[in-house]
Parts: C-alpha cells; sequence; structure tokens
C-alpha cells in the first residue's frame, strides 16, 4: 500500500506541508524496501532517514505551535513523542529481524496509518489555529 499526499492533508503552512510529503516519501520508500527484500543495509539507512526526519519535523511543528501559542501543545507533543518511541521500537526490532510480512503490517499501521490519521487529524486543527492566529 502506497501512501499518497493529496490537497486534504495541506495544513496551509508551508514548511509543514513540504515536511508531511518528505514523510509520506520516507514510508513509501521503507515500505518498498520490504515488499522487494532488499538487504539490511537499505532497511537500516532506510529506517535511519525516517527517525532522523520524523525527529527533525517533530521539533519544527512544535516550534510553530509554540510560536502560535497552540492551546492542544501538550497533548499534540505527547502524541509526537508517543509516535518516536514506537518508530525506534519498529526499527528494532526490523534490524533484530529483517523485514518479514508481520514487521511490514506494522509499519503500515503504526508509522503509515498512524501519519495519515494524525495529519487528518491533529494538524488540520493546528492549521486552524494558525489561519486564525496568522
Amino acid at each position: 500500500m502506497e501512501y499518497l499526499w493529496d490537497a486534504s492533508l495541506e495544513t496551509g503552512n508551508a514548511t509543514i506541508d513540504e515536511q508531511h510529503k518528505q514523510l509520506f516519501k520516507a514510508v513509501n520508500d521503507l515500505i518498498r524496501i520490504c515488499d522487494e527484500g532488499r538487504g539490511v543495509e537499505e532497511l537500516k539507512k532506510s529506517l535511519d532517514f525516517l527517525t532522523q526526519y520524523t525527529i527533525k519535523h517533530f521539533f519544527d511543528e512544535e516550534k510553530i505551535q509554540e510560536k502560535y501559542n497552540y492551546p492542544d501543545y501538550t497533548n499534540h507533543k505527547r502524541l509526537h513523542e508517543k509516535f518516536k518511541e514506537d518508530v525506534k521500537a519498529l526499527s528494532h526490532q526490523m534490524i533484530l529481524k529483517g523485514a518479514s510480512p508481520e514487521l511490514l503490517t506494522e509499519v503500515q499501521s503504526k508509522i503509515g496509518d498512524w501519519l495519515l490519521t494524525h495529519i487528518k487529524i491533529q494538524d488540520l486543527k493546528l492549521a486552524a489555529h494558525l489561519k486564525a492566529h496568522a
């Protein structure tokens, strides 16, 4: 399953939207590597990029929330922290066990589906706040 970006996911903030697109690409690349059964080195490289880019994106997004006094900042940050823990744990499992069909399903649900849902619910709430206070 490939995750596709469309206009319904746009927040209106160019930085956030561009980073979201990069996260979709990173998740899709990881899924492709798993599907194609590529080696552990490619898997590790993809996981490392996804992990580091997620950290950067969350940091940037949280700075924007602070700048605009986003009222749900604490909850939003908590969701980010939980996601980072899940990605770290899943990455560890994939490095140890390889890209099994079970882990690929987890990548899709714990990373891809989470990202899509988070953008549609949490980030679009943030977008409404940013538009109201811009």
